[in-house]
């Protein structure tokens, strides 16, 4: 079904299901990899909001949870630059430290902060995203949890916004060009 989010349609991409489906296996390996261990999972506002909180759910071992705002995006593309908007609230030092993102698309954002945060010294340092583009990537990033590779294209919905619009959408949509 067709969404108009603005001035823009949108199509399905990945259904609810999916979604829960890619989320479950994430924190099953999540949960086995960190067993014995007290992780700190870093969500990036606003756009993982909906992800953190559905991945964190299903986390069965002792963790915690904070924010980080940082931002790339003006309209349907990448700003170019990094904001930091909310800093980090929580120590990370010798930390097994997980960032919790929606996408990952250029890189840009993450390759800015990680060397911030790894200046912080935390014991290890794991990536965990939703969604990755890997042909829009300019600066390289292991991830390390992954829920689905897509290609470049526009996508809103379960937390990814247009202009800050059709983050509740509870799926994925692409842009309907």
């Amino acid at each position: 079904m067709e969404k108009q989010v603005l001035d823009k349609s949108f199509v399905p991409y990945l259904s609810k299901a999916d979604i829960n489906a890619a989320i479950e296996k994430m924190a099953a390996t999540i949960n086995a990899d960190y067993d014995g261990k007290k992780p700190l999972f870093i969500a990036i506002l606003n756009g993982s909001f909906m992800f953190a909180s559905d991945l964190f759910k299903k986390i069965e071992i002792p963790a915690e949870i904070s924010f980080i705002k940082l931002a790339s995006y003006k309209g349907t593309k990448s700003s170019g630059s990094v904001v930091t908007a909310i800093g980090l609230e929580s120590d990370v030092f010798e930390r097994d430290v997980i960032i919790v993102e929606d996408i990952v698309d250029t890189g840009k954002t993450l390759s800015e902060f990680l060397p911030q945060l790894m200046h912080q010294q935390p014991r290890s340092l794991k990536i965990c995203a939703l969604l990755h583009k890997k042909e829009a990537t300019k600066f390289p990033i292991q991830i390390d949890y992954m829920g689905f590779e897509i290609p470049n294209l526009f996508v809103v919905g379960y937390g990814l916004d247009y202009n800050g619009y059709g983050r509740n959408i509870d799926q994925i949509m692409q842009i309907k060009e």
